[in-house]
């Protein structure tokens, strides 16, 4: 029996030395590729338009995440306390894009902001949406802004998340004169950093015409899963970029996902129903100088949190407040509007602005 024991201690004692070696080589192989973007990287714009913006016009701007695909209401996600990886089939995600594509087409907004789009992804099953995306628009720039690649993410262990590619994407009408990409800070250190996002913002310039002023057209999605520290030096990067760029005179419009609530919203409308759920903390008005405009519609929510799949007579169904928009001074706010998709395509709704440059 000693000698049993003994070379069970023994067995066991080589497994975990193997286990300990294979975590550590994956660790180091995420370490060696992880993704590592430059401060300020210039981002290519395709496809055609010719649309002119003019100091006065009138124009509509739509912020949309849109889950990759495969966040509609028939799943949950696991790390929103829900069991679903992803989706069952690649038909699932064109189903989900084509809806989001005919909802889009439907608003006919001169701007789209989209984030958590997939270009090779196994979450998506390799599908390209940006392609998808810029094929269904043909008469707008598609501009896209990587800020989530990893050759492999090793969780959950049973049925892991895999290779991803995703970033923001902007379908613009307008005549865009250059588009960068604008890294922000990095809320997670390693080795939890090798895995995850690498957030930024996609920046593009319109020119207006007649006048040496630029429209400042910024695409964001800010952390979700962090303490909190990430998303607040986030913001702060993203309040600092748009203040410079308006003492230029510029216009700005900054469009996207928060993961927090905007200043404008009235947090009693929506309270956590369970006090262990995601509760988004209210972005501050500090950061910013004069008269900046913030702008979301809390009638409507405009996500919902994936702990289970969408039903709204669920006692369970956790709704959030966390998308919109930031406009600069020098635009006049005509309507901000929550269109209700009913969750069907994403675990977002899409959000409609309306905004006049006036000086």
């Amino acid at each position: 029996m000693k000698k049993f024991f003994k070379g069970l201690f023994k067995t066991l004692l080589v497994l975990l030395i193997i286990a300990v070696v294979l975590v550590g080589a994956g660790v180091a192989y995420l370490t060696v590729h992880e993704y590592k973007p430059e401060a300020v990287e210039v981002v290519e714009t395709y496809g055609t338009n010719s649309k002119n913006v003019s100091q006065g016009d009138t124009i509509t701007v739509i912020t949309y995440n849109i889950g990759y695909g495969a966040d509609d209401d028939k799943h949950d996600f696991f790390m929103d306390g829900g069991t679903t990886v992803t989706t069952e089939s690649a038909a699932n995600i064109t189903a989900n894009m084509d809806g989001i594509i005919n909802k889009l087409t439907e608003l006919d907004a001169d701007v789209n902001f989209i984030q958590e789009v997939d270009r090779d992804s196994k979450r998506s099953y390799n599908i390209d949406e940006a392609n998808v995306l810029s094929g269904a628009f043909p008469e707008s720039m598609i501009g896209f802004a990587t800020n989530f690649l990893c050759e492999y993410i090793p969780y959950p262990i049973t049925n892991n998340i895999g290779k991803v590619n995703a970033g923001i994407l902007t379908v613009n009408k307008f005549n865009v004169d250059s588009a960068e990409r604008i890294a922000l800070a990095d809320g997670f250190s390693w080795p939890v950093s090798t895995c995850q996002l690498k957030r930024c913002l996609l920046v593009e310039r319109v020119p207006v015409r007649d006048s040496s002023k630029e429209l400042v057209l910024i695409n964001l999605h800010l952390d979700a899963y962090d303490n909190g520290e990430g998303k607040a030096a986030q913001y702060k990067e993203l309040c600092e970029y748009m203040e410079n760029e308006y003492e230029k005179g510029n216009y700005v419009i900054a469009g996207g996902d928060f993961n927090s609530m905007l200043p404008s919203v009235n947090k009693n409308k929506y309270p956590l129903v369970n006090t262990e759920y995601y509760m988004p903390p209210t972005l501050t008005t500090d950061n910013l100088t004069g008269n900046w405009k913030y702008c979301t519609d809390d009638s409507l929510p405009t996500s919902r949190l994936l702990n289970e799949p969408y039903d709204k007579n669920s006692e369970n169904t956790q709704y959030y407040v966390i998308d919109g928009f930031i406009c600069s001074p020098n635009t006049l706010v005509q309507n901000t509007k929550t269109i209700n998709t009913d969750f069907k395509y994403s675990d977002h709704n899409p959000v409609l602005l309306t905004v006049t440059l006036t000086d």
